[in-house]
């Protein structure tokens, strides 16, 4: 397999209805529109094809999950095939009755599966009921190889944690892909939405520079209503964004619109920062092991 050193990355941030073709469509035209611009990676926001359906607990949301392969799989794979890029997906996968993950779908530039990712962090907060739907992931925290190099794919909850971002980059993730779909609570005041916007910011940056490789953080916009009505609902902040290996924004989108976050990575970089940065080299391994522990009493 022949690896590029430069990658165009596109990340497709929009917001979405209940109408599941709709938004389907919606993020295959993005999918063009960045091929037509020179995208040869596609990075698409947490759950694409539907509603946020878990902010509340209802079984019928299962009816939402697919097979992989399955239909939307399927379609992606026939873009990938068509437009020949590397596409990071994120869908709602049935494993077997009564068993679904959060899981991250990467086609490669010939339409074959290259490899998958389940979520391995899951939430349970208000709004985000995702231990409802999702049994935790099983693939551990392993980088797929690609024609453009070996991407380090987590999802949502997983972004908070430096545990999985060092072992994706320790297992040869050239770089880290956060599909995304988090928001404000609207009931929030404006400094506390602010704080919560720039510790998300932050901590992804932060993967960026103690590993060394670019990050692609792909978030949805849009408000979408509780449909309990308990709450009013969640407004997706957007904000999707790139950085190189030493945490350098090279790309940064709004918080309310629809849009198409292109930006060129240059893979040779991280070779250079990481001899000038050798947190690798440095790391006191034989010291580390309480981080087995969930707390040292």
């Amino acid at each position: 397999m022949t690896v590029k050193n430069k990658v165009v990355a596109a990340l497709i941030q929009h917001s979405n209805t209940s109408d599941l073709e709709h938004n389907l469509e919606k993020t295959i035209n993005g999918i063009k529109e960045a091929a037509k611009k020179g995208a040869n990676l596609i990075v698409l926001q947490e759950l694409h094809k539907s509603l946020y359906f878990c902010q509340t607990e209802d079984t019928n949301q299962f009816d939402l999950a697919e097979t992989i392969p399955g239909p939307t799989s399927n379609r992606l794979s026939e873009v990938a095939n068509e437009l020949n890029l590397v596409i990071v997906s994120s869908l709602f996968e049935k494993r077997a009755a009564g068993l679904y993950h959060n899981t991250a779908v990467v086609f490669e530039a010939d339409g074959s599966i290259a490899g998958m990712y389940r979520k391995m962090h899951i939430p349970d907060d208000p709004g985000f009921y995702e231990k409802f739907y999702f049994t935790p992931g099983d693939l551990g925290f392993e980088p797929i190889s690609t024609s453009l190099g070996k991407l380090g794919v987590l999802v949502c909850w997983d972004q908070w944690f430096p545990e999985a971002a060092r072992l994706m980059a320790m297992a040869g993730a050239e770089m880290l892909i956060y599909p995304t779909a988090i928001g404000w609570d609207p009931t929030d005041v404006d400094e506390e939405q602010q704080r919560q916007l720039d510790a998300w910011v932050i901590i992804q940056r932060s993967h960026a520079v103690a590993n060394g490789i670019p990050v692609l953080s792909c978030n949805r916009v849009g408000h979408e209503a509780d449909p309990s009505q308990v709450s009013e609902g969640i407004r997706f902040w957007g904000n999707s964004f790139i950085t190189g290996p030493q945490g350098e924004i090279l790309a940064h989108a709004s918080d309310s619109e629809e849009e198409l976050l292109i930006a060129e990575l240059d893979l040779e970089r991280s070779e250079s920062v990481r001899r000038i940065w050798p947190y690798l080299r440095d790391r006191r391994i034989d010291h580390y092991s309480d981080l087995t522990k969930i707390y040292r009493d």
